[in-house]
């Protein structure tokens, strides 16, 4: 983990609205730097605070100096609230009175005991409340949970695994895989594992917490030291099947993700006691080209016309490598701006030239480059964060333990739409560049995290309410944990992995041919692959797999697993027998593992994952060895 260093400080313990008015700014600005607020037992520099009130002063310039473009906010009532919260679980046909047993069923099926009550709750709710305005729901929450022989009781059943059985004509658990075992402590004599506070993928986070569930506190809260103002660090318990980032999952497995995390992080807030709100998301008038106040997904579709497979927007990708380049040494990046002037001249320049490659990168300064990157996110017509989570994002402010809070942030990343996750990520990614150069930028981890969070946080209205400016030092503290943990925040939770996996069994056991011909077409696909199967593999056993590597001179192997071999064993096996050594392997594109079918999408395998571990809980997946996608 990079080490950074914070300045000195002084307690804070008040704060002013940074709203001024003629002969008033001077003075009041003076008067500012004696004037903190206090979060926790936190101190907070004056010189980072400073940043804050002069970052959120641009930002009020700039609103004053052109027209406001402000999204639409509606306030939702209870029942589109829990509807719009069922919709985004992946729960829309309870909401819509489809009788369809596809995918929702499944997801229902993986569910814990805890996941499957606040699933319950959310339904019970939005039913009361359309009654309430007399509206017949279209399913009633009995329909989905029920328990046999006892009509008051609405407590899902649950099956001997832990897991919810729906209601289901002639359903049957699926097989449970076995979960994603951890690599046991070091037996080398280090201290460093006692030092961290470790974080288990293999258990659901909620099951962590339960202990708030009874107004306990549970041990990571009281491990929370007195005036310690380093982050906490965090060690992973290694998974046996390997660490896997989000970027190794399909788009469909990380679709099922994002059900799931949702579902977890609410049953997570709920147990801490903290309030899950959501803001409505309202389509507004977004522009359709050009750069600025352009949504993310729209910028995507023009790159990728371009450069098939862009993931990142191409503008915001060379505003960072400008910076990169020219930026990082400089004193007070991101901190100083550039004249107003030029940067507004930029950015139409931006809008006019950017897609006809005619802009000049040459004019653009370290300090103009920066203005742009901090516009370009606070005039996305959707925040980065989403106006949906936004409220949650703030809501793990006031979570006082730094691993709960560490657990709602993953959660919340593992929620994010595709583009705005990767997007985020490549600004991390930058920060933490920034912040590294420190002694040459003079740019704290405080410094960074300070002027990014009023652009990721404060309200898009013209004036600044006061509740989020009370809010400063913690919306700071959000994306220092942000910076600093990003790596640890883009790695997919086991557990979530185990759920999709019965999830898709869940989901195959139930896909039945629909007529004659679909029969005949999947009873001819079964023969043609058991002819492969016995022309292929007639002498696998259990425990032997065959690798398929299409770029590879042989392309093919059957290779008996033990419990110690890995990915990486098979990746330089294949090297070995195609007469390539590392300096020809090193010249060519990297080839992975990966694991294809069976009960997940597609997985690139971490090569420390142990594949006895993998096989055993996706025993019908093919593997093979092949780039990944860029």
């Amino acid at each position: 983990m990079m080490d950074v260093k914070d300045c000195g400080g002084v307690i804070l313990t008040a704060f002013h609205s940074f709203r001024i008015h003629g002969d008033e700014q001077k003075h009041t600005a003076d008067n500012r730097k004696a004037q903190y607020q206090r979060i926790g037992s936190m101190s907070v520099s004056r010189d980072s605070m400073e940043d804050y009130w002069s970052e959120v002063k641009t930002i009020e310039e700039e609103r004053q100096g052109g027209p406001e473009e402000a999204m639409e906010r509606a306030s939702m009532d209870e029942a589109e609230l829990e509807e719009a919260w069922l919709q985004e679980a992946g729960l829309s046909t309870l909401v819509t009175g489809s009788q369809s047993d596809g995918p929702i069923e499944a997801l229902l099926s993986t569910l814990t005991r805890s996941q499957a009550a606040m699933v319950k709750k959310r339904l019970d709710n939005y039913t009361q409340t359309l009654r309430k305005r007399n509206r017949q729901p279209m399913r009633h929450v009995r329909d989905v949970f029920s328990t046999p022989g006892a009509s008051s009781d609405l407590t899902p059943p649950i099956s001997p695994n832990g897991q919810i059985a729906p209601k289901l004509p002639h359903w049957n658990p699926p097989k449970v895989p076995p979960s994603c075992a951890a690599f046991a402590p070091d037996t080398n004599g280090s201290s460093s594992v006692s030092e961290a506070m470790v974080l288990a993928f293999d258990v659901a986070y909620t099951e962590v917490a339960r202990a708030h569930r009874k107004g306990n506190e549970c041990q990571d809260c009281r491990r929370i030291r007195k005036d310690d103002r380093d982050l906490p660090s965090f060690q992973i318990a290694k998974p046996r099947q390997g660490v896997t980032r989000v970027s190794d999952l399909s788009s469909e497995d990380i679709k099922k993700i994002g059900y799931i995390s949702l579902i977890e992080l609410t049953t997570f807030y709920d147990f801490l006691g903290i309030e899950m709100k959501r803001n409505r998301v309202v389509r507004s008038k977004a522009r359709d080209s050009g750069i600025f106040g352009v949504p993310l997904t729209t910028l995507l579709e023009n790159d990728q016309k371009k450069y098939p497979g862009s993931r990142v927007p191409l503008v915001f990708k060379k505003l960072l490598y400008k910076l990169e380049q020219t930026g990082l040494q400089t004193e007070g990046i991101l901190r100083v701006p550039g004249s107003a002037a030029r940067v507004k001249h930029l950015r139409q320049e931006l809008d006019l030239k950017f897609y006809e490659d005619r802009f000049d990168w040459d004019q653009v300064r370290q300090n103009d480059a920066a203005g742009l990157l901090k516009m370009f996110i606070r005039e996305l017509p959707y925040p980065l964060l989403t106006q949906q989570h936004l409220p949650a994002f703030t809501a793990a402010q006031s979570i006082s333990s730094p691993k709960h809070q560490i657990q709602a942030l993953h959660l919340l990343i593992m929620l994010l739409p595709e583009a705005n996750r990767d997007t985020l990520k490549a600004l991390l990614e930058f920060l933490r560049k920034v912040v590294a150069y420190e002694e040459k930028n003079r740019m704290s981890l405080w410094n960074v995290s300070m002027i990014v969070a009023p652009n990721l946080f404060t309200s898009r209205g013209k004036n600044v309410k006061q509740e989020e400016m009370q809010g400063a030092v913690a919306a700071a503290q959000l994306v220092r944990l942000l910076i600093t943990h990003q790596d640890l925040l883009w790695t997919v939770p086991c557990f979530l992995i185990s759920q999709v996996r019965k999830m898709n069994e869940a989901a195959a056991g139930k896909k039945t041919p629909t007529s004659e011909k679909s029969k005949r077409r999947l009873l001819k696909r079964w023969n043609t692959e058991k002819e492969r199967e016995r022309s292929e593999v007639t002498d696998l056993r259990d425990g032997v797999i065959r690798v398929h590597a299409p770029l590879h001179a042989r392309v093919s192997m059957a290779i008996q697993l033990n419990p110690e071999t890995k990915a990486r064993d098979i990746m330089a096996r294949f090297d070995i027998e195609n007469g390539r050594g590392s300096r020809s392997a090193s010249r060519r594109q990297r080839q992975y593992l990966f694991e294809i079918g069976g009960n997940i999408g597609e997985r690139c395998l971490d090569p420390d994952a142990h594949l006895l571990d993998v096989y055993r809980a996706n025993p019908h997946c093919e593997w093979v060895l092949k780039s990944r996608a860029t």
